[in-house]
């Protein structure tokens, strides 16, 4: 096999498949995220807002948001041929959360999205995600009129370890996506290195 490709002649390559949760608070852009990037119709379970919610559903800076997920979204992309990830994009509302444990089993890592807009609303994943040593990356979605700041103002905010990616990306932007995933995936395995050399040292 030559760069994920199968030798000519050769049988198709068996590929790899890695679970990838995209998680962060309400409104952040989950549900765009897997739907920018997949290459399947994504699984979606929205359901619309309602004034019964509205006490516990927090829209401040997210005003035009009709929608919430109620379960999970779920997308596929193809990263090489031998090299599938699925993505699983959690809930954002407290009420929710219990899903969280079922979803992050076998979890390879984790996108955690951020809005500066909205930063404490991602404070949760980030430490749902420490707490059980699956490795994420901190997304910092980027939506038209948010206000930006440096990538050290953000870290302290978040006060994140110095070892955790933190990347400026665009939800909507299949690209964008597509290198936040693979930047999820590096630190995953560089994580991996790590222990692997601290169990043998």
């Amino acid at each position: 096999m030559i760069f994920g490709r199968s030798e000519r002649g050769k049988p198709p390559v068996e590929p790899v498949t890695l679970k990838i949760l995209v998680a962060g608070g309400f409104g952040v852009g989950k549900t765009t995220l897997v739907g920018a990037v997949s290459e399947i119709r994504p699984l979606r379970t929205e359901e619309l807002l309602t004034e019964a919610g509205r006490p516990v559903d927090d829209t401040s800076g997210v005003e035009a948001k009709s929608t919430t997920t109620v379960a999970m979204d779920f997308g596929r992309i193809t990263l090489r041929e031998d090299l599938v990830l699925y993505l699983f994009g959690t809930p954002g509302q407290e009420r929710f959360w219990f899903m969280w444990d079922e979803l992050s089993e076998g979890a390879l890592g984790a996108v955690v999205l951020a809005d500066t807009r909205r930063l404490e609303d991602c404070f949760a994943a980030v430490d749902y995600f420490e707490r059980r040593a699956i490795p994420f990356v901190v997304g910092v979605n980027c939506f038209e009129g948010s206000a930006r700041y440096p990538e050290d103002a953000v870290r302290r905010a978040l006060d994140l370890d110095d070892d955790v990616p933190l990347v400026l990306t665009d939800a909507r932007d299949r690209e964008s996506v597509k290198e936040v995933l693979v930047g999820v995936v590096q630190h995953a395995m560089t994580q991996a290195v790590r222990r692997r050399s601290a169990v043998t040292t």
